[in-house]
């Protein structure tokens, strides 16, 4: 049975605020669950139907304390409209490393504000091999369940850090990294020959890259429209611009 005050705890957890008052998260799902019980992460509790928890009893050892609930009581907790048969509550780690290592290719989220394409820019980072994810202070929370929801597990394999942008760009300059950013009046991303190693920027859904931020980028490159029409789309959702990015730098590495 899940108590009146752990639900009230697990909703919570919706909220930044609490989630750093209780330095907790939440992570719903079946698959995500799997993947942050085998994750580096740590598990304080997990709750569970018989099945999940009968489904592979290694990897669920690895949590601290273990709570078998039917899903009427998993619903009551739930912040999903279809809870799946498992949850966990995990503590939120506290990095040691100050500066995040620029290695290859590596993202940066500039204002980013929707979970759903935080949490796919992520699972698109997994999926290219990106080591890296780094945001401004005001990209959504890596740790909110709608962002680990999206991510599908990616964001136990990613390493996510904030910082302002101006730290970031002095790094690379420091390393000798260009700095490539998603402009509507950029480049035709098809015709530039594209390095391994890079730092790119992606703007906020609205917006697009703050002007502080634009003022730093070397390189401005766009995704051309390939519409003949008048009447066509203004622009790209970012989760889908920062796959297409991604794929162009990784085709070229590839191919060379």
């Amino acid at each position: 049975m899940i108590g009146k005050n752990k639900i009230k705890l697990i909703k919570s957890l919706s909220f930044k605020k609490y989630r750093q008052k209780y330095g907790l998260f939440l992570v719903e799902g079946d698959k995500n669950v799997r993947e942050i019980l085998i994750s580096d992460y740590q598990v304080n509790e997990l709750y569970a139907t018989e099945n999940f928890l009968e489904s592979d009893e290694k990897i669920i050892s690895h949590a601290l304390k273990i709570n078998k609930v039917n899903t009427s009581e998993l619903k009551k907790a739930s912040l999903l409209v279809q809870p799946q048969h498992a949850m966990a509550i995990c503590p939120i780690p506290v990095s040691k490393r100050k500066i995040p290592g620029l290695k290859k290719l590596t993202l940066y989220l500039d204002g980013i504000q929707d979970p759903g394409n935080m949490g796919t820019i992520i699972r698109i980072c997994d999926w290219f091999g990106i080591e890296e994810l780094i945001c401004s202070p005001c990209t959504a929370d890596v740790y909110n369940p709608k962002v680990i929801q999206a991510s599908m597990g990616s964001f136990c394999r990613v390493r996510i850090s904030y910082m302002p942008f101006e730290k970031i760009a002095g790094l690379a300059g420091e390393l000798k990294i260009p700095v490539f950013g998603t402009f509507i009046e950029g480049v035709n991303i098809y015709k530039e020959i594209l390095p391994d190693n890079a730092l790119v920027v992606l703007g906020n859904e609205g917006c697009g890259i703050s002007k502080e931020a634009s003022q730093m980028i070397e390189y401005k490159i766009k995704i051309p429209s390939f519409c003949k029409k008048e009447e066509s789309a203004e622009s790209l959702n970012v989760a889908v611009a920062a796959g297409i990015v991604c794929s162009e730098f990784k085709r070229q590495t590839y191919s060379k």
